[in-house]
């Protein structure tokens, strides 16, 4: 039997492991927690969500649902196991962390042919037949110290930042109400409407307040679509209400009138115990934090289970690395997945982690795989990992700019009908391509 080691139980590595062993390869998969943490991670626990349990929409035509449909139909384990954890929220999937995880375990386990290794692991384990590294954002200096000198590439890297939770019954609900965004009906998420004098206090304490230091060698690279709030704030007073906390689709039902900025708050967990601060990711510090996000309407007396941080994640320059199998160019048996390699997002990770399942497979019986066509998401969140032109390279999560344009163009359609041609044109393909 041919053996493959992983490096690293995240959602890439997960995946992978999972595929690889249903195509009966031996897999040792390798994960330095809990004898190593990382500064974001709180357990030892593969498949571990540390900036948000949700893995984003399913609804048609969205980008990220048009996604999670691809992965379906290539048997896709993890989001299977996440639709087994999923808490209410709205049109997204969302998942209880911890039961989530300890799902991915047990099934990680059953696998006879999978065997768990725990260390940190400082180069590509001798003895296996391939290997793929996902060691994620977070990879121990010693792989990455390894990347750097045997591709001869730096390193890149950017920030990221983890919103805070609070406890469910610490919520004031006669200032917060339930409510889904255009469906007050519905009741997945709890809602903080600011009055325009509440949002001006708010801003001017998000904007004043303590941040946490960066080492004076780093320089702060953010990725757009997770700013921390205080970095949002500080482009200008109307950008969180125009951003994240816009009030598009709410009636405060104790006004009867749409609030001037909402905080929504998503549920963690199946009994609905405690929520976190959608889009409150952010630099302060834990009195800080206390300080300024009790002045969120309902949250005057929040108990804090979880503070926010700021972390960098670490990621390589992959278009000069890898080939369009993800393997290292030098390399050709070491192949990369995850966010390491440049892909950004949840669902985005365990996409190329099957990616890198599907390849290793192919290398390993010498045979041809035809890597999906661009006009997917698969296919063009890959092509962006190993052939990006911009420079330099930075990492992104799938979006409908990544789709080559419909042709011909569609006339005076709406960008909704435009996003509908495109996921329809992806499926067509994406289903072709695997005979289904």
């Amino acid at each position: 039997m041919q053996s493959v080691g992983i490096i690293g139980a995240g959602l890439a590595g997960c995946e992978a492991a999972l595929a690889l062993a249903r195509e009966e390869f031996s897999v040792t998969l390798y994960e330095m927690r809990p004898e190593k943490m990382t500064p974001a991670h709180a357990t030892g626990l593969p498949a571990e969500l540390v900036c948000s349990n949700s893995l984003k929409s399913t609804e048609l035509p969205g980008a990220q649902a048009l996604l999670k449909e691809e992965l379906a139909l290539l048997g896709c384990s993890l989001l299977a196991l996440a639709k087994r954890c999923a808490v209410p929220a709205g049109k997204a999937l969302a998942v209880e962390r911890r039961a989530f995880s300890e799902t991915v375990l047990t099934a990680l386990r059953e696998m006879p042919n999978i065997i768990m290794e725990t260390r940190d692991v400082s180069a590509p384990p001798a003895g296996h037949d391939a290997v793929i590294i996902a060691s994620g954002p977070l990879s121990s200096d010693a792989i990455v110290s390894w990347l750097t000198r045997q591709c001869s590439a730096e390193s890149l890297y950017f920030y990221d930042a983890i919103a805070p939770i609070v406890a469910a019954e610490s919520i004031d609900m006669s200032r917060a109400f339930l409510g889904s965004r255009w469906k007050p009906g519905e009741t997945d998420y709890c809602n903080c409407p600011f009055t325009d004098e509440e949002y001006d206090a708010f801003y001017a304490a998000i904007t004043s307040a303590e941040t946490t230091e960066r080492h004076s060698f780093e320089e702060e690279r953010y990725f757009e679509a997770c700013l921390p709030l205080d970095i949002v704030a500080r482009r200008g007073k109307l950008a969180m209400a125009y951003g994240p906390l816009k009030p598009v689709g709410f009636e405060d039902p104790n006004t009867g009138k749409r609030p001037f900025a909402v905080c929504q708050l998503r549920r963690e967990d199946t009994q609905g115990g405690s929520y976190s601060l959608v889009a409150c990711q952010s630099r302060l510090k834990q009195g800080e934090q206390e300080r300024v996000f009790r002045m969120i309407p309902g949250l005057r007396r929040a108990e804090f289970l979880r503070f926010g941080s700021c972390h960098r994640n670490t990621y390589v320059d992959s278009p000069s690395l890898l080939g369009h199998n993800l393997s290292l160019k030098a390399m050709p048996s070491v192949f990369l997945a995850g966010q390491l390699c440049g892909n950004e997002g949840y669902v985005e990770s365990i996409a190329t982690g099957r990616l890198a399942a599907m390849f290793v497979s192919a290398f390993l019986s010498k045979k041809e795989c035809v890597a999906p066509p661009p006009t997917t998401a698969l296919g063009s969140l890959l092509l962006h990992v190993t052939g990006s032109p911009v420079r330099p390279f930075a990492p992104s999560s799938f979006h409908f700019g990544l789709l080559p344009p419909l042709d011909p163009p569609p006339r005076r359609a709406s960008k909704k009908e435009r996003h509908a041609l495109l996921c329809d044109r992806a499926l067509r393909d994406a289903r072709q391509r695997v005979g289904a």
